[in-house]
This record gives structure tokens, C-alpha cells and sequence, in this order.
């Protein structure tokens, strides 16, 4: 078991020989691999195709589809373990799994069939993409649009930016205006299902229009792409609107937030463990550590940053878990989803300084991981909306909760 992991933390069998089964895989083939990949910021290929043959890009997918058919709550320990050992590996499967989820709920019969099944074997992969290079987190302020053009397709123009699996994804779920004199704005928003070419740059044939600029240099979150993506009169049939034309245009805004609840379930766990492994550093460390004569870890300072790191552990995955289950049984849970993404990434945030604090200089060296842990958690802060907007979100929904 990790390092100050609860064992009074529920699990089914199920849950607990699958996260078994990939904490194994994270210590045995992520870990030891991560530095390599991180260092060159090289996709981590050999590992994904692992991650194929184990069925983690099918975890939620139903099982008439090809999946495992496992709720949020089991997918939110797979990806808090996988986030143990490195998030990058985490980001290949996050957009790929809201891509599986918006089809799941909003997708048509047909869409189903045509993308799960081989959503589910990793076969195809997929990509979300909200933001824009002049957007923020005001969503309603896209530009992106889409107009029908001969009856049959809607033409696609505009940028996207920070599109994690950007450039190795075959579908992109992309939210666009398609009625500007919508009001409000979030009405005239729709989801489509972009497909491309996975790994190609400038896309031609039937998806000419879509093109893949070089990825984002980043402080950390390096081994997965993060780009913009370029709509250029790119064509895309009303079929793939989400959902199908009838029942889905100017209804992707509620689409994408929904998705967006879900989301903030993953951002968490991925707080939980980033948060989780630096607990472990700072465990393993300060026992080995000696200074004036004895471990570290005897010492009152060091205890108490130990003592404030697994507190925030444990807490940011119990918040998570009740997000994640509450969904689960068909709640509404946009509020717990923001308290557990709030609290998680900023746990995740502080667990890994204050491991690097108990590290003293070697943990600014890049002979140790938390050095590498120190560049990546900043992202948690950031992505699904950021710390402040889930206070907003928060903040908003607890004074509808309780209007007088």
C-alpha cells in the first residue's frame, strides 16, 4: 500500500485489484521511466501501448461497446495512481475520457458506435478543447465559429489553444459559436466532433482545414502535447454534431460544462496523487537524511510538515471521492467537484513544497524526483478553471443551496 494511504477509504474488490493492478504498473514501468521522458519531453509511447493492453483508455466505456463499464469513482483511483507516478501519463487518458463521457450522456446511437469501440481499445484517442490564446476563463467569450455552408456541413474557423493530446488525437470535441446573436451568449454554443489525422500537423484530404502548430514549451507537464489547433475553413459534416444536429446545436455549452464537473473529479485525483507521491518522497527522505546526529525525521519541524502533508492528503481524497460517488448516484455535484478540485490541487501544490523544503538543496537538483514534481503541480492550479474560479463556482452554488 502507498505510503499513509487509509485502509478505511471503502473499496470494492473491483476497485481495489484494479488501483492494485496500476499502482503496480506505476511503480514498475512509469516511475522509473518518467525522468527519461520528462527530460527530452518525449511522449511516452512504450507506456501508453501498455496502458492499451491494460484497457485504461476504456475504463468508464460501457461494456456493449468494448469497455470495462466502471464509474467515475473507480476511474478517479486509477488516475490518482497513475498521477502518483507521473501526471503527464494522467493527461493522456483526461481528454481522451471527457471525449468518451460527452458521448456517452449527449452522443447520438450512431455516434456511439462509430467512436466508442475503438475509443475503447485506444485505438483512437481523443481531445478537449474549450480555451482560446484571447480566452481566459470567461468560456462565453469563444470566438471559434462555425457556419453551415451547403447544407450538409458547417465550416469551421478560428484557434484553439492548450489542447492536451492536440497533435496525437484523432477526434476533438470542440466548443463553437454558431449563433452570435444568441443572448444569452452561452446558447448560441455547439460541440463538435472534429476528426483528424492522428499525428499529423497539417491535415488534408477530408479533414483539410485542421492544422497542428508545434507543441507548447512548458515549464513542466512536458511528455504530452499541449497545442493549438488551427480551423481554417475545416469542414465538418452536421452529423458530428454532438448529440446530432436536431437535439444538439446551440446546446454544447451545458454539454461542455457538465463535462466540465466530471473534469474537476480528475483534476482532484490528480491533486490526490501528485500529493500522495511527494508524501512519499518526504517520508522516505527524512528517515535517511542525518543531520547533527540523528534522522531528519526526528526533529519537531520536520514532523509537523509531515504531520500538515498527510492530513491534506487524506483530505483532499476523501473530497474527491464524495464528488466522484455523488455523481456517481446521479446527484448534482458541481459544487463538491469544485471544493474537491480546489482543495486538491492546492493540496497537491503544497505537499510537493513542502517536500521539496524537507529535501533542502538536493530537492532542486534534477538527480531527485521532486524536483520534476515541483514543475508539474503548478498545472492543477490552472486547468478545469482555476482556484479562484472554483471559488466563484463555490461560492455561487452554496448561496443557491441555501437561498432564505
Amino acid at each position: 500500500m502507498a505510503a499513509a494511504a487509509s485502509p478505511y477509504i471503502e473499496k470494492t474488490d473491483e476497485q481495489r485489484a484494479i488501483t492494485e493492478m496500476v499502482r503496480q504498473f506505476a511503480d514498475e514501468q512509469i516511475l522509473p521511466n518518467a525522468e527519461h521522458f520528462d527530460h527530452e519531453d518525449l511522449f511516452p509511447e512504450p507506456i501508453v501501448e501498455q496502458m492499451k493492453e491494460l484497457g485504461l483508455f476504456g475504463v468508464t466505456i460501457p461494456e456493449e461497446y468494448g469497455g470495462m463499464g466502471l464509474d467515475l469513482t473507480t476511474y478517479a483511483m486509477i488516475v490518482e495512481e497513475l498521477s502518483r507516478g507521473w501526471i503527464s501519463i494522467s493527461g493522456v487518458i483526461n481528454t481522451h475520457f471527457i471525449g468518451s463521457y460527452l458521448l456517452m450522456k449527449f452522443g447520438t446511437e450512431e455516434q456511439k458506435q462509430r467512436y466508442l469501440p475503438r475509443m475503447a481499445t485506444g485505438e483512437i484517442r481523443a481531445a478537449f478543447s474549450l480555451s482560446e490564446p484571447e480566452l481566459g476563463s470567461d468560456v462565453q467569450a469563444i470566438k471559434t465559429s462555425a457556419k453551415k455552408v451547403d447544407g450538409e456541413a458547417y465550416e469551421i474557423n478560428g484557434q484553439k489553444m492548450w489542447v492536451t493530446n492536440g497533435l496525437r488525437s484523432s477526434l476533438v470535441f470542440v466548443l463553437v459559436k454558431t449563433d452570435p446573436d444568441a443572448q444569452p451568449r452561452h446558447r448560441g454554443f455547439t460541440c463538435f466532433i472534429a476528426e483528424k489525422e492522428a499525428g499529423v500537423s497539417e491535415n488534408t484530404g477530408p479533414y483539410a482545414g485542421l492544422n497542428v502548430p508545434e507543441k507548447i514549451k512548458k515549464l513542466g507537464y512536458k511528455g504530452v502535447e499541449s497545442t493549438e489547433l488551427v480551423f481554417d475553413g475545416y469542414r465538418c459534416p452536421a452529423q458530428n454534431i454532438l448529440g446530432g444536429e436536431q437535439a444538439g446545436l446551440n446546446k454544447g455549452f451545458s454539454q461542455m460544462m457538465d463535462a466540465l464537473e466530471v473534469g474537476r473529479v480528475n483534476v482532484a485525483a490528480r491533486g490526490v496523487g501528485i500529493a500522495q507521491r511527494a508524501l512519499e518522497l518526504a517520508l522516505r527522505y527524512s528517515q535517511e537524511r542525518k543531520t547533527f546526529g540523528k534522522p531528519i525525521a526526528e526533529h519537531q519541524a520536520i514532523q509537523f510538515k509531515l504531520a500538515d502533508m498527510a492530513t491534506q492528503v487524506d483530505a483532499a481524497r476523501l473530497l474527491t471521492l464524495r464528488a466522484a460517488r455523488m455523481k456517481d448516484a446521479g446527484e448534482r455535484s458541481d459544487l463538491e467537484a469544485g471544493m474537491a478540485k480546489l482543495f486538491a490541487s492546492e493540496a497537491g501544490r503544497f505537499c510537493v513544497e513542502e517536500s521539496l523544503r524537507i529535501h533542502g538543496g538536493y530537492g532542486y537538483s534534477k538527480e531527485y524526483e521532486i524536483e520534476r514534481l515541483y514543475r508539474d503541480a503548478p498545472l492543477l492550479l490552472i486547468g478545469e478553471g482555476t482556484s479562484e474560479i472554483q471559488r466563484m463556482v463555490v461560492g455561487r452554488k452554496l448561496l443557491q443551496r441555501h437561498k432564505i
